[in-house]
């Protein structure tokens, strides 16, 4: 890399600090910190919610995929999750706006102590997030790869350097900060992602390369089924993306929660599914050209870095570089906030109750300092962890095959067809799902990817909704509750904004905040019904 490049790369970090204390402005309490109060206009959250979907990992492992089997990537990764969003437009994004527009809810998790109990919602909680350090440890390694590969920078180094990094700006910026930088890596990966499309056209056959190459690449290579990737593991992956991206990963749950309103949050998630379908396609040509480009290399992961390295000017490389970073520092901001949302509304103050006393200052400093350790433990579990197959064996064989166990229960539970569907049905999916998964990880020896990524998930569905058909468990607050979140947005709804620019994000009447311990609360006379702090 040439001083330009690092000039590009160094100016890169200090926007990224200095969009976390312009954002610090904004953050006066706690439901600034991780919901932003509904203020978040729905095409800021669309191209969040989008962008909260990417990381290095794109970079390293998926383009090793592109350039060893060609089309097929596009197939398994980001058309199944442009369908599943489209799918969820309709059926969990407004939903999950109208927990926090009408209850008051914070955390995505904070819904199910009322929806089922108290010992549902912890046992989801823990699980979920000792996921989430596994999976961010692997965000950690990819970005670490890569900064390794274009500046010869030892793992660690490139570890500590970004983890730090996010870890000040989220800690200052909360939500705020996560979609103004996810805004910020949309742009530094429109420039770049034109730049080594335009690049890599030009060295090949101008134009025409998009229909050309394809004669020049093995035949397969154009295959939408291709290696490893079968029929079965494409539709497995949908079945799972249609609970992650819709929720089940929780941050961008907090995407449409962040909406000013339900039919906003349902407009998000139309965008994010339209650029799910369209964009990958840009980025994706050049990883599938690249064997025409840098032949026969052994290692797949390192493609991107050549390709770059022989088509682009000065300057670009630093650019490119930069949205490698963008993406794994947004990715991981956004979970390390809605971690911080779990920890502190959910685990912490059944663990130690004087946390649920805390004043509003002493609130979000809490939640602050709750950031700087997860984001330091995310760090440690990638320092110590073997980078050879780590980041694929994470990305599917872990979060994609556990996601949907977890997932499940907290999707379904927001949905009226599954009222009367409780505890029982939701531990016991919870707990098949997670059985299914160790059985095949550890205990089968050959066991394909579609079945260790598609079994686990299609049992807890399974289990879900017999458990709950042969002993219903709904309760009279459970089914209010769901209730609630299905009545439309209207003049005369709820979460009906009245004045954008009202100091509660122009939400009005709203209902009053189901709580986490305690029975219901009547309705709140102030003038935001309530809706920005709910009781403790």
């Amino acid at each position: 890399m040439s001083g330009v490049d690092w000039v590009v790369v160094g100016a890169y970090f200090f926007v990224m600090l200095g969009i976390g204390l312009f954002a610090s402005r904004r953050i006066d309490n706690v439901a600034d910190f991780f919901t932003a109060r509904g203020r978040i206009p729905w095409w800021l959250s669309g191209i969040s919610h989008h962008m909260s979907g990417y990381s290095a990992i794109m970079f390293v492992t998926f383009a090793a995929v592109a350039y060893d089997y060609g089309i097929t990537v596009y197939f398994w990764w980001p058309l199944t999750i442009g369908l599943a969003v489209g799918i969820g437009a309709f059926l969990f994004a407004p939903r999950w706006n109208r927990l926090r527009a009408r209850h008051g809810v914070n955390s995505p998790l904070e819904y199910l102590a009322v929806r089922y109990n108290l010992p549902t919602q912890q046992v989801l909680a823990y699980s979920g997030a000792a996921l989430k350090v596994v999976d961010i440890a692997s965000k950690w390694v990819a970005i670490a790869v890569l900064l390794q590969g274009f500046a010869d920078i030892p793992l660690a180094w490139g570890i500590v350097l970004t983890g730090v990094c996010t870890m000040i700006y989220m800690a200052f910026g909360g939500l705020w900060a996560d979609v103004l930088t996810d805004f910020g890596q949309f742009v530094i990966q429109f420039v770049a992602g034109i730049a080594m499309l335009v690049a890599v056209m030009a060295h090949l056959s101008g134009f025409a390369t998009l229909w050309t190459m394809w004669d020049e690449l093995p035949a397969d290579h154009g295959d939408p089924v291709n290696g490893s990737v079968t029929t079965g593991l494409i539709m497995a992956f949908l079945l799972v993306k249609t609970f992650e991206y819709n929720g089940g990963m929780w941050n961008l749950a907090q995407r449409y929660m962040a909406a000013p309103s339900g039919s906003r949050a349902k407009r998000s998630a139309l965008l994010s599914s339209a650029l799910w379908l369209l964009w990958p396609l840009i980025l994706f040509i050049p990883m599938i050209a690249a064997p025409l480009i840098v032949p026969g290399l052994q290692n797949g992961e390192e493609s991107y870095i050549r390709l770059a390295q022989e088509l682009l000017p000065t300057g670009l490389i630093g650019l490119l570089l930069a949205g490698f970073f963008s993406h794994t520092m947004a990715m991981v901001a956004s979970d390390s906030n809605v971690i911080t949302a779990v920890i502190t509304r959910d685990l912490a103050p059944v663990l130690v109750p004087k946390v649920r006393r805390l004043g509003e200052r002493q609130d979000l400093l809490f939640a602050r300092l709750t950031t700087v350790a997860f984001v330091t433990a995310s760090m440690g579990f990638a320092l110590f962890a073997d980078p050879d197959g780590f980041i694929m064996t994470v990305v599917v064989s872990i979060v994609a095959a556990t996601m949907g166990p977890i997932s499940i229960p907290l999707m379904l539970g927001l949905l009226p067809w599954f009222k009367r569907h409780g505890p029982l049905a939701a531990i016991g999916s919870w707990a098949g799902g997670l059985a299914v998964w160790s059985y095949l990880y550890w205990g089968v020896d050959g066991a394909t990817e579609a079945m260790t990524v598609g079994l686990p998930l299609l049992t807890s569905l399974v289990l879900y909704i017999v458990l709950g058909l042969v002993k219903p468990q709904g309760s009279v607050r459970g089914s209010a509750l769901v209730d609630s979140l299905g009545i439309p947005d209207g003049p005369d709804s709820p979460d009906a904004p009245d004045d954008p620019d009202a100091p509660d994000g122009g939400l009005r009447g709203a209902a009053a905040p189901f709580p986490a311990q305690g029975g219901p609360t009547a309705p709140d006379p102030r003038p935001d019904g309530g809706a920005a702090t709910p009781s403790p």
